[in-house]
C-alpha cells in the first residue's frame, strides 16, 4: 500500500474518532445497558454475571434486557461480543488506574470509546477496500459519506448495541476479500472469516447476509478455500447457541425473552409482520426512519448498481444480493422502526456490503458538473442531519412526545412533526460534554 493511502487511512481513523466523540456523551439506550455493565464486571470482578449491577440498581431487574439465567444469575439478554470487546479497554483503564470503574459515568465512557473506535475502524477499512475499485478521492468521499453522512455518526458510534460490531466485522471481511482472486491470501481467508463470525455472533439477525457473503467467497475463491472461513463462522454460531442454551435453556438465549415482549412494549402481535410492505417502505422513506430522507447520499449506491460495466472478477452482484435479502428480512420484522432511536437503525447493517455500490455510484454521478453539484448537496444534507442527531437526540423527545411511538405507529408517517423536522427545532442535548467531566473517571470525594 502506498504511503499516501496509509496516511489518508490514518487521518480518517483519527478524524472520525474525534468527530464521534465531539459531543462528549454516550447516547445510550435500554438495549446498550447490559453490554456496558457486563464490560465493567469483566474488568473489575472477572465475571459475566450482572448480579452486583442489579443489586446496585434494583429497577434493572424489571427490564427484559437483564435476564435471569437457569442458575438465577442476572445476565445480558443480548449477544456477548459487544460486551467482551468493551471489556478490553475497561480492563486496561481499570488496572492502569486511569478510570475508577465505579465512577458515575465510567461505563458510559467505556461504551462510547469502544463504539466510536470500532465504527471509525470500520469506515477506515471501507476506504481501504473500495479504493481497489475506484480512485482514491472517490474512496475518501465514500468513507466520509458513510462515516459522517449516516447514523454511523449519530447512533452506531455512540453506544454498544451490536451495530458497531456488525460494522467492524463486515468491514474486516470486505477488506480481506474485496481484491482480485489471485491476491486473496490464506491470512485474508482467516481474517474475513473472523470478521463475519464477529458480525454474526454480535447480531444473529444478519445471518442471511453472512451466508450470502460466504457464498460470495465461494464464487470467487472456490469451495475448498472457503472451508476454513465457513468453519470459523459456524464455530462462532455453535458457541453462541450452546452458551444461550446453557444459560437460558433456549437456543436463542435472552433474545427469546426480548422477542416475547413485543406485544407489551411495541404494540405488535409478534416478531414477524403481517404487512411487510409497510416495513419495506418505512426503512426507506418514513419521515422519521427512512434512510433516503436522513442519508440521501446512499442513493448513489443505486446508480452504482446500474453500472453497465462493473469491475470484473469481484462478483459484486453477490454483495448486492446480500443487501437485498437482508433488507427483505428487516422488512418482515414487525418492529422495523427499531424502537426508540434517531432515524434509521436496521439498514445501518447494510452499509458495509453496500459501500462498493456507493463508491461506483459516486464515480458515475460525479462524472458531470451537475452530478457533482447534486452529489455534494446530498452529502451536505446527510452530514447535517447526522450531526444534528449526534448533538440533539434525544432532547427533541420525538419518540415519546406527544405519544409513545412504540404504541402509536402512525406517527412514523407524520410529515409536519416528524423526527427529522423536530431535531432542527430543538436545542442541543444538556448531556453533551458530560464525559469530559471528572464524573467519567472518578467517584465523588464523599
Amino acid at each position: 500500500m502506498e504511503y499516501s493511502a496509509r496516511l489518508t487511512a490514518a487521518g480518517l481513523l483519527a478524524g472520525l474518532f474525534v468527530v464521534y466523540n465531539a459531543n462528549g456523551r454516550e447516547i445510550g439506550t435500554v438495549d446498550s445497558q447490559p453490554a456496558k455493565f457486563t464490560a465493567r464486571e469483566v474488568a473489575v470482578a472477572a465475571t459475566l454475571t450482572l448480579d452486583r449491577v442489579v443489586a446496585e440498581r434494583p429497577a434493572l431487574a424489571e427490564r427484559a434486557a437483564f435476564g435471569r439465567d437457569r442458575q438465577g444469575h442476572f445476565r445480558s439478554s443480548y449477544p456477548l461480543p459487544s460486551a467482551l470487546i468493551a471489556a478490553i479497554p475497561a480492563t486496561l483503564l481499570h488496572h492502569l488506574g486511569l478510570v475508577d470503574m465505579d465512577a458515575p459515568l465510567a461505563t458510559n465512557l467505556v461504551a462510547k470509546l469502544t463504539a466510536s473506535s470500532l465504527t471509525a475502524a470500520a469506515v477506515t477499512l471501507i476506504f481501504l477496500s473500495v479504493r481497489r475499485i475506484v480512485p482514491d478521492r472517490i474512496a475518501v468521499v465514500t468513507a466520509i459519506a458513510i462515516g459522517l453522512g449516516t447514523n454511523y455518526w449519530a447512533a452506531v458510534s455512540q453506544t454498544l448495541w451490536q451495530h458497531e460490531c456488525v460494522a467492524f466485522g463486515l468491514a474486516v471481511a470486505l477488506w480481506a476479500w474485496l481484491r482480485p482472486r489471485a491476491d486473496i491470501r490464506p491470512r485474508d481467508l482467516w481474517l474475513g472469516g473472523f470478521g463475519l463470525a464477529l458480525a454474526g455472533a454480535a447480531r444473529p439477525q444478519i445471518a442471511p447476509l453472512v451466508a450470502v457473503m460466504l457464498g460470495w467467497l465461494v464464487a470467487r475463491a472456490g469451495a475448498r478455500r472457503a472451508v476454513v472461513p465457513a468453519l470459523i463462522v459456524a464455530g462462532a454460531a455453535i458457541s453462541s447457541i450452546a452458551t444461550n442454551y446453557y444459560w437460558f435453556g433456549h437456543l436463542l438465549g435472552g433474545t427469546a425473552l426480548l422477542e416475547a415482549m413485543h406485544p407489551t412494549i411495541h404494540g405488535v402481535e409478534g416478531s414477524i409482520s403481517a404487512e411487510p410492505w409497510v416495513g419495506a417502505l418505512g426503512l426507506l422513506v418514513s419521515p422519521s426512519r427512512g434512510v433516503f430522507l436522513f442519508s440521501p447520499i446512499v442513493i448513489a449506491g443505486l446508480a452504482g448498481l446500474g453500472r453497465r460495466r462493473p469491475p470484473t472478477g469481484l462478483a459484486l452482484r453477490w454483495l448486492a444480493a446480500g443487501v437485498a435479502i437482508q433488507y427483505a428480512v428487516y422488512s418482515l420484522y414487525s418492529v422495523w422502526w427499531g424502537g426508540h432511536t434517531y432515524g434509521p437503525r436496521y439498514v445501518l447493517d447494510l452499509l458495509v456490503p453496500f459501500s462498493p455500490a456507493i463508491a461506483l455510484g459516486l464515480v458515475r454521478t460525479t462524472g458531470t458538473g451537475w452530478g457533482r453539484i447534486v452529489a455534494g448537496m446530498l452529502l451536505a444534507w446527510s452530514i447535517l442531519v447526522a450531526g444534528r442527531g449526534a448533538f440533539v437526540y434525544p432532547n427533541e423527545a420525538w419518540n415519546t412526545n406527544p405519544a409513545e411511538v412504540d404504541r402509536e405507529h402512525h406517527r412514523l408517517w407524520e410529515l409536519g412533526d416528524s423526527q427529522l423536522v423536530r431535531v432542527f427545532r430543538r436545542d442541543s442535548s444538556p448531556q453533551n460534554y458530560s464525559l469530559f467531566s471528572e464524573g467519567a473517571i472518578r467517584r465523588p470525594a464523599s
